[in-house]
């Protein structure tokens, strides 16, 4: 459904912490606003629950409401800026930068002088060479004003650098525009499905990856570059490749420590894709060193931070302590993480984009399968087949099938299991999905579901988990048991013991 201007404002002031809300208000009341209409209009959106509770306004007339709303945002946007001018940087150097074009326009071309090199100290810290270009750009202008006697050697200096920057912005536009490409088919499909799937992929990374000399780079070129390679071998599924770029990455960060602040985003990115990688790797120990990184961050940074990284950091802390249960097989553990987080969760899917929603819904289903809370694991599958966006992850809406089917035959739901068997096989077939694994458990599901003795039970379990073992080192066919451990329910039937506790013993096994 769409949004209204109305539900924009209403999320923008909710954004808002106290502090920024009290900022905001003395601002109006320094300018003698804190009367006005737009400030009676920011107060009862502050403080109604609903959007819908828009409609309510009587203080001001129909007409006048739409100005009204777009002067509020602008206002509220301004004290922004002001407020996040003093705590980032970047944003007080585009502020230097308005100051430069002011003072430049009224031909204070000294004054100007001094703001431009107070402004390339700061650009030098942070790296950013957008911004550097900008300030060499008023640079140019404030030169061809005041010609002297170094003024040759200035315009080289700057023509120079301008090279250099355009050079090194063209290198990582190249790194970031293949990351996108890959990421782009990757939303849509998952992991690499065949061995045409994966020539198409190689062949676009390699035709796309310009020339460069890693040991040559610039700190941003060695991170866009690292980005690139984590993404694009993580999508292979070379996870031992993937996690050395990403150490490569997150390392540079260590070496830089400067960087992270004026790169939160991308430092925590780093952090994920480093947990990502040991979780699937099953290197326990490292990921726990990885979580207390992570958790110390958070703990530094919550008051500090914009809501932007507030909001990544406690996913990605509640994330990975999911992804920590799985590897241990603790599925209860994560239930009761799950009621606790339950007044808060459905907030936080709203929050999250169509991507991180359908692994969210997907990875709670799993929690509840290894919790056997079947039922439960049924309403979450639901709700990523119901997703509208079926053509998002086609891989876990294709597992999320499987799973549902599994479930239903822990539920006994015989007489359904044959139709849902019909609906998966003609979506797998649809989706090009249909691979050995797949085959395999349908053609042992359609068989249970038939007239089955109890000791008929057991050897049948036995006959599908000797055809599945074998598929584990098959390159396009392991990826299955990424998203649901099928040999640990299997070996749990056949042992006549829980799901969690066999996942837990073989953690054990794995951790020895």
């Amino acid at each position: 459904m769409a949004k209204h201007s109305s539900d924009y404002l209403f999320d923008l002031i909710k954004s808002l912490s106290r502090s920024e809300k009290r900022y905001f208000r003395l601002l109006s009341q320094q300018q003698n606003e804190s009367k006005s209409k737009y400030m009676q209009l920011f107060d009862f959106l502050d403080q109604i629950e609903n959007a819908s509770d828009v409609e309510e306004i009587t203080f001001i007339k129909a007409s006048q409401i739409s100005n009204m709303k777009a002067h509020l945002t602008q206002k509220i946007l301004q004290s922004l800026r002001q407020f996040e001018s003093a705590k980032n940087t970047e944003i007080h150097i585009r502020e230097m930068i308005d100051y430069v074009q002011l003072l430049y326009n009224r031909g204070l071309f000294r004054q100007a002088f001094d703001i431009l090199r107070k402004a390339y100290k700061k650009v030098a810290k942070t790296g950013n060479l957008e911004l550097k270009l900008e300030l060499l750009k008023w640079e140019k202008n404030l030169l061809n004003q005041s010609v002297g006697s170094q003024y040759s050697q200035s315009v080289q200096r700057v023509i120079s650098e301008v090279e250099d920057a355009n050079s090194k912005i063209n290198l990582i536009n190249q790194f970031t525009n293949l990351a996108v490409k890959l990421n782009a088919i990757y939303v849509k499909t998952g992991y690499i499905r065949n061995d045409q799937h994966f020539q198409e992929i190689q062949g676009l990374f390699y035709k796309g990856l310009p020339d460069h000399n890693e040991a040559t780079l610039s700190i941003h070129e060695k991170l866009s570059l690292y980005r690139l390679y984590v993404n694009y071998y993580y999508f292979i599924e070379d996870m031992e490749l993937g996690y050395q770029f990403a150490l490569k990455w997150l390392h540079l960060y260590d070496q830089h420590p400067d960087l992270k602040s004026n790169q939160m985003n991308d430092y925590l990115s780093a952090i994920n894709q480093v947990m990502i990688a040991e979780y699937k790797l099953f290197q326990y120990q490292n990921f726990l060193q990885s979580r207390q990184r992570l958790h110390k961050l958070n703990e530094e940074m919550q008051k500090s931070v914009n809501e932007n990284i507030r909001n990544r950091l406690i996913k990605y802390v509640y994330v990975h302590e999911f992804n920590r249960i799985f590897m241990l097989g603790k599925f209860n553990l994560g239930v009761k993480l799950l009621k606790k987080l339950s007044p808060e969760l459905e907030a936080f899917i709203q929050r999250s984009d169509e991507h991180s929603r359908v692994i969210l819904f997907y990875k709670i289903a799993c929690l509840y399968f290894g919790d056997s809370q079947f039922h439960k694991a049924l309403e979450w599958l639901n709700r990523v087949q119901q997703d509208e966006k079926t053509d998002l992850r086609e891989d876990i809406h294709s597992f999320s099938r499987i799973l549902s089917l599994i479930a239903h035959y822990e539920l006994g739901n015989m007489e359904v299991i044959d139709y849902y068997i019909r609906s998966t096989y003609r979506f797998l077939l649809k989706k090009g999905e249909l691979h050995l694994f797949q085959k395999y458990i349908l053609k042992f599901l359609r068989k249970l579901a038939g007239e089955f003795r109890e000791e008929e039970l057991i050897p049948e379990f036995k006959k599908l988990l000797k055809n599945l073992e074998p598929l584990q080192n098959i390159r396009y066919e392991k990826r299955s048991f990424i998203y649901f451990d099928i040999i640990a329910w299997l070996e749990s039937k056949i042992m006549g013991i829980s799901v969690q506790q066999r996942i837990q013993e073989r953690a054990s096994q794995k951790m020895r």
